[in-house]
């Protein structure tokens, strides 16, 4: 079989039909079932992956100024205009920020997500079976034994960063655990299991607002690995909306097709292509996805003449986590930073509105019908366009008016302290120290950053 780079190129069906060229004209159909005789090495994960090496010592300052510029230049501003009520909001703390970085597996029920963090982790301690096993969204963590901590221990931990985590209910604290696992992988990156996709249930049959806590979890994950079954590639309601979620994220989504070694030659053809042409129109990319095939568990790979390439797509899945690593730093910058101009958005937008508001309200108009009128009719006050304009942004960075009327319905428009009430003699303004982090901190941070790993590498 042939074996292709992992630099960008992604494997289409004229690919694959090259590939299995030869093979289709002699077709051997192998069981499905495992005779589990003989585990896999996992000395190319360890290889790859280098997860016994400490991180260099200039990572810590560099979080830890990080988290200074997040406390005292951009969560004054975030606090003050509520940021974190406003439903496209995404919340954050400096928790978040000295934690590594998440990798978030999604997918069908019992495609195989739960034995792949097995076989990463060479454990067996996570449950899995042939029926759906994980009903809970389990974070998986470094600890130095191994423990289990149900979801009300966890939200509650101020050390950690899933405290906003409560917000979304008992039933779903009663849904959520923590798993410690003493693998030194662990120490660089976080996994979060997620509950299969169940097309046939309906969402309210959960308990629990799933949506809403699945967009939490991506919009915090640097990498998203969708894991599919050769023999489960429906794609209905739940899974729609699941990507709907996800634009915004499509570099950092891996797809995987499992068990692929369960699947000869000629079937695996007709199987990419159904998932390729599936998930195509959901994934809003220009490029065709990038789709990985290959068996992700802790046992030797079935007799196949496609092994060769198997073992490739996990080394460049591997290596995927490897720049994750390698970058982690870097992403946390810049997720710092794009997290700030979101709040100054939200800062502009509702000091627009106050601006509109006091304009509004006279000796004829009402307190109450003012802002009533504000809040339901912002385009006759050009409220976005003044904003998008000021700030020279793309109007669609900007949320609709629907998210504000729901915002305002929590926080009366007329109790919100406007940008310029802000502003004091001794403490300066928060917009002005937000729109330093922007435009000056974070860039001068991530540039000493990279100056201090180019150092690194020379010597």
């Amino acid at each position: 079989m042939g074996v292709h780079r992992c630099t960008g190129v992604v494997l289409t069906i004229l690919h694959l039909l090259f590939l299995v060229n030869g093979i289709l004209l002699h077709p051997q159909r192998f069981p499905l079932s495992s005779t589990k005789n003989n585990l896999r090495s996992r000395q190319h994960i360890k290889r790859i992956l280098k997860y016994d090496e400490a991180a260099p010592p200039l990572h810590v300052g560099i979080v830890d100024a990080l988290s200074s510029i997040y406390e005292e230049k951009i969560e004054p501003l975030e606090d003050s205009f509520h940021y974190d009520d406003l439903d496209d909001g995404n919340d954050m703390s400096v928790q978040e920020i000295q934690a590594g970085p998440m990798v978030l597996l999604l997918g069908p029920w019992s495609s195989g997500k739960t034995t792949l963090i097995n076989y990463l982790l060479d454990t067996s301690l996570l449950r899995v079976g042939a029926e759906p096993t994980t009903s809970e969204f389990t974070v998986i963590s470094y600890g130095n034994k191994l423990k289990k901590t149900d979801g009300r221990v966890l939200v509650a931990d101020r050390s950690k960063e899933y405290a906003p985590l409560q917000k979304f209910g008992k039933n779903f604290l009663e849904r959520l655990t923590n798993v410690e696992i003493p693998h030194p992988l662990l120490k660089k990156i976080t996994i979060i299991d997620t509950p299969g996709v169940v097309e046939n249930r309906k969402q309210l049959e959960r308990g629990y607002p799933y949506n809403k806590v699945m967009k939490w979890f991506i919009e915090r994950a640097e990498l998203i690995l969708m894991v599919f079954d050769p023999n489960k590639l429906d794609i209905g309601r739940e899974f729609e909306t699941l990507f709907k979620q996800l634009r915004g994220k499509e570099s950092q989504i891996r797809l995987l097709l499992n068990k692929a070694d369960n699947v000869d030659s000629r079937d695996l053809m007709k199987v990419y292509g159904t998932l390729y042409w599936s998930l195509g129109p959901l994934l809003n990319v220009t490029e065709p996805p990038r789709i990985y095939m290959g068996s992700y568990w802790s046992y030797e790979y079935k007799p196949s003449p496609n092994t060769s390439m198997f073992k490739n797509e996990e080394n460049c899945l591997l290596k995927d986590f490897k720049n994750l690593i390698d970058n982690d730093v870097e992403n946390r910058i810049a997720a710092v930073r794009q997290h700030a101009i979101k709040v100054r958005i939200h800062a502009n937008l509702v000091n627009e509105y106050l601006n509109q508001f006091y304009t509004e309200w006279s000796l004829f108009t009402s307190e109450y019908v003012a802002a009533a009128n504000v809040i339901a009719f912002p385009e006759k006050f050009d409220i976005f366009r003044n904003v998008y304009r000021r700030l020279n942004i793309n109007p669609r960075d900007l949320s609709g008016r629907e998210v504000y009327k729901q915002f305002f319905a929590v926080h009366e428009l007329s109790s919100m302290t406007s940008l310029a009430q802000q502003c004091t003699f001794f403490y300066g303004c928060p917009i002005a120290k937000l729109n330093d982090a922007i435009k000056e901190a974070l860039p001068a941070l991530l540039t000493t950053l990279l100056n201090l790993k180019s150092r690194h590498e020379e010597l």
